[in-house]
């Protein structure tokens, strides 16, 4: 049975899916996205005590969000292809892509939670250590997306004290100065949620010479 044929549809695109998570693993595209998430949230915003059990049912918060996207979609799609070519081998024929999806999706949940107890154990959580954004001024920050000028800040990343990243915005202090992907700069005040930087060579530079 081929993965091209129609009702195997929903888990070609699952598998085409995994594939561009793979993609944006390797590429360090998915740093940006999951950082977008270190920025504190509003007061009010946290989930209930129905919210934490969904998602401890489900496993998340066991490994990072993008870990659990994959095993799920990689499960739903194994699944799914199993299960029709079963079905095939059973009763003549495979279901309709529909009937497939909802099927594969209905087992692949429950498995999926299933799986991360064990990855879990063995890959690192995401943890959440609070700290006060004006504890990262004085930090180096890598300029990650865009370009920084004056007015016009540029997504960086920098590593708090427990080691944690986290994903800010940064222009130069010296509105003269521009900077661009790859550089490193000093934070050295905030302003709301723009942080401002200097550019320096770190000393920690030339240890590798």
């Amino acid at each position: 049975m081929s993965l091209l044929e129609p009702h195997n549809l929903p888990f070609l695109i699952a598998f085409g899916a995994l594939a561009v998570i793979a993609l944006l693993q390797v590429t360090g595209v998915s740093e940006a996205i999951e950082g977008a998430g270190d920025f504190d949230s509003p007061d009010g915003l946290e989930m209930g005590g129905l919210g934490d059990a969904l998602t401890t049912l489900l496993g998340l918060g066991r490994v990072p969000l993008l870990i659990w996207l994959a095993a799920l979609l990689f499960v739903f799609a194994t699944v799914g292809v199993i299960g029709q070519s079963v079905l095939a081998s059973m009763l003549g024929a495979p279901l309709s892509a529909g009937w497939a999806a909802l099927a594969a999706g209905a087992a692949a949940l429950p498995l999926n939670s299933l799986a991360m107890r064990p990855l879990g154990a063995v890959i690192p959580k995401d943890e959440t250590t609070a700290i006060d954004l004006d504890d990262l001024v004085r930090r180096d920050a890598e300029i990650q997306i865009g370009t920084a000028r004056a007015g016009s800040p540029a997504r960086a990343k920098v590593i708090d004290m427990h080691g944690q990243a986290h994903f800010i915005m940064v222009e130069p202090h010296d509105p003269t100065l521009v900077f661009t992907a790859g550089d490193t700069v000093l934070l050295v005040r905030r302003e709301g949620p723009t942080f401002y930087g200097v550019q320096y060579e770190s000393p920690l530079l030339g240890l590798d010479h």
